[in-house]
């Protein structure tokens, strides 16, 4: 029994983890000032942990410490995938540029400080992830680290475990130096939200997203012309739910011919407003209640409802290519993907997740919603073929050596990039594959956590062992050092950024916590200064920030070999 609490063998193993894991958690539930490090008190636990004795089986934690990471960067992967490549439209481009010099500038510190004070690259790296709190940039340098050693390329004088001690030592103040920072840009800049808030809602202005308008048919050019050519000319600007002559409200298709003064409910987006007024005639106020009017049959009023798509065989599928309404007499006006709300247009194609706004007959939306699936049910099942499929595939990918000029050892995307990669392009282009990669976000958010806390125990229980004797030895530095690695690049991206490129401060907020990649960041924004606005501009900036993260850390370890 004693050896269960105090050996070294699989049951022990399991039992530290979990422990470690259930007390950083809870300890990571309590704020100072609103600010906590979440999940990172894993960490600190596992090193507590370890300097005391408690040491786990190599094995089990070297797979825990890969598994982990492997299913984190994964499931983030997974998650941004669907809008990665949508990012860069928009201001995505200027966003993701500033994120990449926020990586370039601290990569740059990092070798400076390293040239001054003589300090090894190798644990220079490890401090530039916890600088910017970069968990899976830590993974690929020790992973790169230790191929290096077992080839042969480098001593062990350096291993991952001294990596991890100068992560940890150095990652508390690079989370509360990239607040400290946002507090004072704040100030600085003398920030108004709200006129911050109005101004980004002028500035998005919800031009992609779905609008509601009611329009009367009162420019000539448009009688006796039929839906199909107004369609036909204008693309997939906006769609017409319903239309109302004289009393009679019905839904048209493509072959209704507009006539003078005919009503029509339809959806497009801010962008095309102008244009649909002076193509209709002009804007009219009517109200939802006016299209709920009741006719003489009443087998013959309209209907709008919701729709979830739970079929997986759909995945994929356009809607011309469903002809949904020649075969159901029901309109498609609107999808929801996730948070995000766009016009239903032919082209448009589903994916199991989404939500279909509709307005028809109920019998004609009842059938409709019998095709789609509309099972919630269904979406509680994990579809896990293609996370290990994905997984597989993104082994392989961080295991391809790739040679470049002036560098000792080829570069590898590791158990970090590679399957990250992988990720986001299933995330991108399964649904267009017909693969079905759908996850609730429950799901994805327990795979998230199980994963960068596995990684986290594993790392501080493996670098707990010498962790004062490295603090002792010069180890204090490290604080230093990490507090410029943070400082000077996200000063001076933050200046750019609103001095050189004029962006909102949300944009500014949410460029720092995801170019930094730091979640317990964005929480703070969120907090602190209300909306989503942060989260959106930290999703647009997170995928390439992580992807660009992994590669510098990989890339520093082999320059340093």
């Amino acid at each position: 029994m004693s050896d269960l609490f105090v050996g070294t063998g699989i049951a022990h193993s399991i039992l530290l983890f979990a422990f470690v894991i259930a007390l950083g958690l809870w300890l990571g539930k309590f704020k100072v000032k609103g600010i906590s490090i979440g999940s990172t008190w894993i960490l600190f636990v596992g090193i507590i942990m370890s300097h005391f004795g408690f040491m786990s089986d190599p094995t089990v934690l070297s797979f825990m410490k890969d598994f982990g990471l492997i299913l984190f960067v994964f499931a983030i992967g997974l998650q941004v995938g669907p809008g990665f490549f949508r990012s860069f439209k928009s201001g995505g481009v200027t966003l993701n540029l500033l994120a990449m010099l926020l990586v370039l500038l601290a990569v740059g510190v990092t070798v400076a400080i390293k040239a001054i004070t003589g300090e090894d690259l190798k644990i220079m790296t490890g401090v530039m992830s916890a600088a910017v709190t970069n968990t899976p940039g830590l993974g690929a340098a020790q992973q790169t680290l230790n191929d290096a050693i077992a080839s042969g390329a480098t001593d062990a004088s350096v291993d991952s475990a001294k990596l991890g001690s100068a992560y940890a030592v150095a990652y508390p103040l690079g989370v509360l130096a990239v607040i400290f920072l946002l507090i004072m840009s704040k100030a600085f800049f003398k920030v108004d939200l709200q006129k911050e808030q109005d101004a980004y809602q002028a500035m998005t202005g919800g031009k992609e997203s779905a609008r509601r308008m009611h329009c009367e048919v009162a420019n000539p050019a448009l009688y006796g012309k039929s839906v199909k050519e107004l369609k036909e000319s204008r693309k997939d600007s906006f769609v017409i739910s319903r239309m109302m002559r004289h009393d009679e409200i019905f839904t048209p298709d493509d072959s209704t011919v507009f006539e003078k003064g005919d009503k029509v409910m339809l959806v497009t987006t801010q962008k095309y407003v102008d244009d649909i007024r002076l193509i209709f005639g002009k804007e009219i106020p009517l109200h939802l209640s006016d299209w709920e009017k009741k006719v003489e049959d009443e087998s013959q009023n309209l209907h709008s409802g919701m729709i979830l798509v739970s079929n997986s065989k759909l995945t994929g599928k356009t809607l011309r290519s469903l002809d949904i309404r020649h075969r159901f007499g029901v309109t498609v006006t609107r999808v929801y993907r996730a948070d995000i709300n766009f016009v239903a247009g032919p082209d448009s194609y589903i994916e199991v997740g989404d939500t279909l706004r509709v307005v028809g007959m109920e019998e004609d939306i009842e059938k409709l919603a019998t095709m789609l699936g509309n099972k919630r049910a269904q979406l509680d099942h994990p579809n896990l073929i293609p996370i290990f499929m994905g997984i597989v595939l993104g082994v392989i990918l961080g295991s391809v050596p790739i040679a470049f000029p002036g560098i000792p050892q080829p570069v590898k995307l590791g158990l970090a990039g590679g399957p990250l990669i992988i990720a986001i392009l299933l995330g991108f282009i399964g649904p267009k594959w017909h693969i079905t990669t759908y996850t609730t976000m429950s799901a994805n958010l327990m795979i998230r956590e199980i994963g960068i806390s596995f990684f986290m125990a594993a790392v501080g229980l493996g670098a707990g062992a010498g962790f004062v004797e490295s603090i002792m030895n010069g180890g204090y530095w490290w604080i230093l050092y990490g507090f410029l690695i943070t400082f000077i690049p996200v000063s001076l991206v933050i200046i750019i950024a609103r001095l050189v490129f004029h962006l909102n401060f949300y944009q500014i907020t949410g460029l720092i916590s995801g170019g930094t990649t730091d979640p317990a960041v964005l929480a703070f924004a969120q907090g602190m200064y209300g909306t989503d606005y942060t989260s959106i501009n930290y999703a647009t900036v997170y995928p390439l920030t992580m992807f660009m993260r992994v590669l510098a850390a990989q890339l520093l370890i082999l320059f340093a070999l």
